[in-house]
C-alpha cells in the first residue's frame, strides 16, 4: 500500500520529534559556558577548587587623598576617594541553591570615537551572591586583584572565582577615575593604583581580625597576602610589593601635573617609600604590566622587588611592550625568585575575561579587542591562567608541592608535554625562571 505524500511525511515528523523527545543526547547551548569553565584541553590545575564560592559588594573609603585632577595653582585639593570592592571567598551554600550570580560591568567610551558609546552589560558567574562564610579551615590568604586602565573588579572574574574555590579570600578593586565607567585623567591611575592596593590591604587586615565585627572576622589572613595586577594593575603592583618608580618617572609625572611632587612618595630611595613597604605581601602576579618602555622603572628601582614575581606576557604586546616591555622587567628584577610566562604571538590582551556577547557584532572592533587577542581563544588564555597562577600561588602562598608544574625543563620542546598539560596541547608557549640573584 502507498502512502499519500502529505501522510508520509507527517509519519517522519512525528517519527523525528519523538526521537528528539527520547534522545539523551546534549543539547548545543552555547550560553552554558560561563567564564572560566574548563575546556577539554585545560591543563590540570585550571579546574576548580574543593569550595563552594561566595561573592559580596562593598564600598571602602581612603579619607583625605590628593584629587590629582583639580589642580589649582599647582596645588591639589583632598577628597575622600571611594573604593568599590568585590570580594569572592570560600562558602557554605544552602541545600538545593544553584550557585551562580549576575556580574555587571560596561564597555565603551563617553570620549573615545573609535569606541561604542558606554553601554551596561551583565554576565554570569559561578558563585552565590552574599552567601555564608565557609570558616572550616580560615583564616585563608588574601588576594588583590587590581584591574587594567580602564578596566573594572570583575574583569577577571574567571580567576577570582577560581581562586576562591581553592582557598582564598580574593578582593578586586573598582579604582576610582580607572574604570569602564568613570575613566578620567591617567594622572589619578598613575598616582593612586599602588597606594589604592596598599589602603585595600590594610582596610581588608582589620576587616579580618577576629573581633572586628565585619563577615571577614577570622576569615581571611592579611598576613599572607599575594597581589595579581594586569596591565596598569600591573604597574601598581610591581610598585606596592618594592619595585619603586625612576627619577624619569617623577619628571614625566610633573610635567602632566604642572609640577606636582604627588608621586614622589612611590619613587625609589625616597623614605616615604621605603618605609610603605609591607611584609605581608608574599608573592605577586604580573599580567602585561605597563611602563617599563616609558621609563618608569631603571633597574636600581627594579632591585627593590624580593618577592617571588610570577610574569605573564604576550610576546607581540603593542601596549605594554615584550622586549623592552614586560621581559625586560623580567630580566632586571635581580632580587626577586621569578618566571615569565610568555604568549607566543599574543599581544596585551592575556589576562581579561572574553569578549561579552554584545560585542559579536560589526561595528564593535575596537571594544571587541578591549578583550580579544588575534592568535588566540581568549578561554583557552584563562584556563592556562588558572593552572599557573594555582601552581605559583600554591607553592608560594599556600606551600603547596606544586613546584613540578613550574619546572619546565625545555620549554621550546614539542616533544614531551608539560607538567598538567594535555598531550600536544601546550604549543605556543614559553616559560622562564631566574633565582633570585640571577
Amino acid at each position: 500500500m502507498k502512502l499519500p505524500a502529505s501522510k508520509f511525511l507527517l509519519i517522519i515528523v512525528i517519527f523525528l520529534l519523538q526521537a528528539c523527545a527520547t534522545s539523551k543526547a546534549p543539547v548545543a547551548d552555547s550560553t552554558t559556558f560561563i567564564n572560566g569553565d574548563a575546556l577539554p584541553d585545560a591543563p590540570e590545575l585550571a579546574l576548580r577548587g574543593e569550595y563552594k564560592v561566595g561573592v559580596r559588594t562593598f564600598t571602602l573609603v581612603n579619607k583625605g587623598q590628593i584629587d590629582i585632577l583639580n589642580l589649582k595653582n599647582g596645588v591639589a585639593p583632598l577628597y575622600d576617594r571611594p573604593l568599590t570592592v568585590e570580594v569572592w571567598y570560600p562558602a557554605v551554600i544552602p541545600e538545593g541553591k544553584t550557585v551562580l550570580t549576575t556580574y555587571h560591568d560596561t564597555y565603551g567610551s563617553s570620549t573615545d570615537s573609535s569606541r561604542l558609546p558606554l553601554t551596561h552589560f551583565t554576565f554570569k558567574g559561578r558563585a552565590l551572591r552574599d552567601a555564608a562564610p565557609d570558616k572550616k579551615a580560615a583564616p585563608y590568604p588574601l588576594v588583590i586583584v587590581s584591574h587594567g586602565y580602564p578596566g573594572s573588579r570583575v574583569l577577571l572574574s574567571y580567576l577570582t572565582e577560581n581562586l576562591a574555590s581553592k582557598g582564598y579570600v580574593v578582593v578586586a578593586i573598582d579604582h576610582t577615575e580607572s574604570t569602564h565607567s568613570d575613566t578620567k585623567g591617567f594622572q589619578s591611575t598613575l598616582l593612586n593604583r599602588a597606594k589604592d592596593i596598599l589602603f585595600v590591604l590594610n582596610q581588608i587586615g582589620i576587616s579580618g581580625k577576629s573581633n572586628s565585627g565585619d563577615f571577614l572576622a577570622g576569615l581571611v589572613d592579611a598576613d599572607n597576602t599575594a597581589l595579581i595586577g594586569y596591565s596598569m594593575g600591573g604597574y601598581g603592583v610591581l610598585n606596592a610589593a618594592g619595585a619603586g618608580y625612576s627619577e624619569k618617572m617623577e619628571a614625566m609625572f610633573a610635567k602632566m601635573t604642572g609640577g606636582s611632587k604627588a608621586i614622589d612618595v612611590r619613587i625609589a630611595g625616597n623614605p616615604d617609600f621605603i618605609s610603605s613597604m609591607d611584609k605581608r605581601i608574599k608573592a605577586v602576579v604580573a599580567f602585561a604590566p605597563w611602563g617599563m618602555q616609558r621609563g618608569v622603572w631603571d633597574a636600581e628601582g627594579l632591585k627593590g622587588l624580593k618577592v617571588p614575581t610570577f610574569f605573564v606576557a604576550g610576546s607581540k604586546d603593542d601596549v605594554s611592550g615584550y622586549e623592552d616591555g614586560t621581559k625586560a622587567i623580567y630580566e632586571s628584577s635581580v632580587n626577586a625568585n621569578r618566571y615569565l610566562l610568555t604568549y607566543e604571538n599574543a599581544r596585551h590582551n592575556v589576562a581579561p575575561n572574553p569578549p561579552p556577547a554584545e560585542l559579536f557584532k560589526p561595528g564593535s572592533f575596537a571594544d571587541y579587542y578591549h578583550y580579544a587577542e588575534p592568535a588566540w581563544d581568549q578561554r583557552r588564555i584563562n584556563n592556562i591562567n588558572q593552572h599557573f597562577v594555582t601552581a605559583f600561588l600554591g607553592v608560594y602562598i599556600q606551600h603547596k608541592d606544586f613546584s613540578k608544574y613550574l619546572s619546565v625543563a625545555d620549554s621550546t620542546s614539542s616533544s614531551k608535554s608539560w607538567p598538567g598539560f594535555k598531550p600536544r596541547s601546550f604549543v605556543g608557549l614559553q616559560l622562564l625562571h631566574q633565582p633570585a640573584g640571577e
